[in-house]
């Protein structure tokens, strides 16, 4: 008895590892005119997955008649069915097409004429139109940095499992793109440097309104005010307080940490 178990484990071993050496490692690359960096790839049928790269290449185990599901939150999700042309040449290349947000016809107001004067005559606006005024939803904030862009794909949309019900029955839904960027670690990778970027961006400006106040009185040497700004924004509380926008606070804050940055530069002098 044991002996038939063994060798039917032995089998069920050798299958797994014969279906999987079938596979080998693919060449695609992904064709946009936006951003093809951090797309995901998901071999349904093996479940493999692979992340592109900036200029939209990746790498995938592979074998003819596997589906590929392909996932960006720019781009419309994409099924392709390895052929065997594409497993035979190990490379292929997938079009993706950007999601496009139509909006209705708006007529706002009364229609012009083209005529400089008659349409003033006609025009009874009174205050400046925006977003809200047309029913459009819009941004009036600062655009996404690029860095900020990625992160939005990488972790924007549905949550990673949603529930929806109906009248037969509720479904269980899943979002593989962000799935995978917080399997893979891209998530926490990005935010990181998201991070990075805002308190590089808060200490710059501070140095700049700011650098002449804090050493008018101080004689810092200046090879050592780099080193000092950077001690300043490594702190866990700085990014908090650029985010309440209170420049005395910070103004107190940079003083403060010009105290303790003097203070550990005499424990380093006497060591």
């Amino acid at each position: 008895m044991k002996k038939t178990n063994l060798i039917c484990g032995l089998i069920a071993i050798l299958s797994v590892f014969l279906s999987q050496a079938q596979r080998k490692e693919l060449k695609g690359q992904l064709i946009a005119d936006g951003d093809v960096e951090g797309i995901h790839i998901l071999n349904k049928t093996a479940l493999k997955y692979a992340i592109s790269n900036e200029d939209g290449s990746f790498l995938i185990i592979a074998k003819a008649s596997d589906t590929l599901f392909i996932s960006g939150l720019k781009y419309q999700s994409k099924e392709v069915i390895v052929t065997q042309p594409m497993e035979i040449l190990g490379n292929f290349s997938v079009l993706l097409i950007e999601k496009i947000n139509e909006l209705d016809e708006v007529i706002v107001g009364k229609i012009l004429t083209g005529s400089l004067e008659s349409d003033l005559e006609n025009s009874d606006a009174k205050t400046e139109i925006n977003f809200y005024d047309l029913g459009i939803p819009g941004n009036t904030n600062l655009p996404l940095t690029q860095n900020e862009r990625k992160l939005f794909d990488a972790d924007g949309g549905p949550d990673i499992l949603s529930i929806s019900g109906g009248p037969f029955g509720g479904g269980v839904g899943v979002n593989f793109h962000k799935l995978l960027n917080k399997i893979s670690g891209r998530t926490k990778k990005l935010q990181e440097i998201v991070e990075l970027d805002d308190r590089d961006k808060c200490i710059n400006r501070l140095r700049i309104d700011y650098e002449f106040t804090i050493f008018e009185k101080d004689t810092l040497a200046l090879n050592l005010r780099n080193e000092y700004f950077l001690f300043c924004q490594e702190d866990d509380s700085f990014l908090e307080l650029c985010k309440e926008k209170n420049d005395i606070k910070l103004l107190e804050y940079l003083k403060q940490k010009l105290k303790a940055y003097r203070e550990n530069r005499k424990i380093k002098d006497k060591n």
